[in-house]
């Protein structure tokens, strides 16, 4: 009879899932005019170790044809004499903050990675980086008289080379490799300063200083890698910092999942070994699962 129901529990209702492993790395700061390397963007991954020497971060569980917003964080450029700060990067719940830019004469930008400063024989400690950690700070400047040289920026797996008195520019931070596609990411900028006789270096695309010898442009952080600008080379005249390079968002799953990559974003898929991995390069968006 209708409406005559009898007691009883109703069965559970089950809501497909899929777990899914993550990089998440935002923009990398821009470099100093005169001298300090940007900061590393934020690097937050389940794949290996995140930025600031932390363990891996848990994996995302997700459902299935829900949507999940994306953003890549872009880089930051040079404003006159400080670099501009990274743009956030982010995936569901997971935010990577961007890196601090490069500064001048005080106590730098924080961020992700805090960026590299130029002093002028005085001493200021570098800003702190995002928390939960992310990435190093950049490294600490005290300028020799008549050289003014600029310290590098804080790279995802190392601190910023700390400068005290020399003419010699510091090196950007290390960077991280993690297994997610096995490309080294999250370098700092390096530094160069004014009149130094040797600028510094970076790693897994970070930017090098502008070169010794006159008034040359910091190198611009590689696009996609999260990597710190380089600081520029002061001599006599105008000069930019490296703009910081933008970060990326890497998507691992089951290939028995297929993703729908929404409009706004930019980005690719490939398969291997029973997983499948997304690679988004630019943009903000939702992203969705079958």
């Amino acid at each position: 009879m209708i409406g005559n129901m009898v007691a009883g529990s109703l069965s559970a209702f089950s809501i497909p899932s899929l777990t899914v492993n993550y990089l998440v790395l935002a923009g990398a700061g821009g470099g100093c005019s005169w001298g300090g390397g940007g900061g590393a963007g934020g690097y937050r991954t389940s794949v290996g170790t995140t930025g600031g020497g932390g363990s891996a971060e848990s994996s995302l569980t997700i459902n299935l044809s829900n949507n999940y917003t994306v953003t890549v964080g872009a880089g930051g450029t040079n404003v006159v004499t400080s670099g501009a700060s990274g743009s956030d990067s982010v995936f569901s719940t997971i935010t990577s903050t961007g890196g601090g830019g490069g500064a001048f004469q005080s106590a730098g930008i924080g961020g992700g990675s805090s960026g590299g400063l130029y002093n002028v024989e005085q001493s200021f400690t570098p800003a702190a980086v995002s928390s939960p950690t992310q990435g190093y700070q950049g490294g600490t400047c005290i300028g020799a008289t008549g050289t003014y040289p600029g310290s590098g920026g804080g790279g995802a797996g190392g601190l910023g080379g700390n400068i005290s008195g020399s003419n010699t520019a510091g090196n950007g931070g290390a960077g991280l490799t993690s297994s997610i596609d096995s490309v080294a990411r999250g370098g700092g900028g390096a530094g160069a300063g004014y009149q130094v006789t040797t600028t510094g270096t970076a790693t897994a695309g970070g930017g090098n200083g502008g070169a010794a010898g006159g008034n040359n442009n910091g190198i611009a952080g590689t696009v996609n890698k999260g990597a710190g600008g380089g600081g520029g080379h002061f001599q006599s005249g105008a000069v930019a910092g490296g703009n910081g390079g933008s970060g990326i968002v890497i998507l691992k799953y089951l290939d028995t999942s297929t993703i729908t990559i929404g409009g706004g974003l930019t980005g690719s898929t490939t398969s291997a070994g029973g997983y499948k991995t997304t690679t988004i390069t630019a943009g903000t968006g939702n992203v969705s699962w079958a």
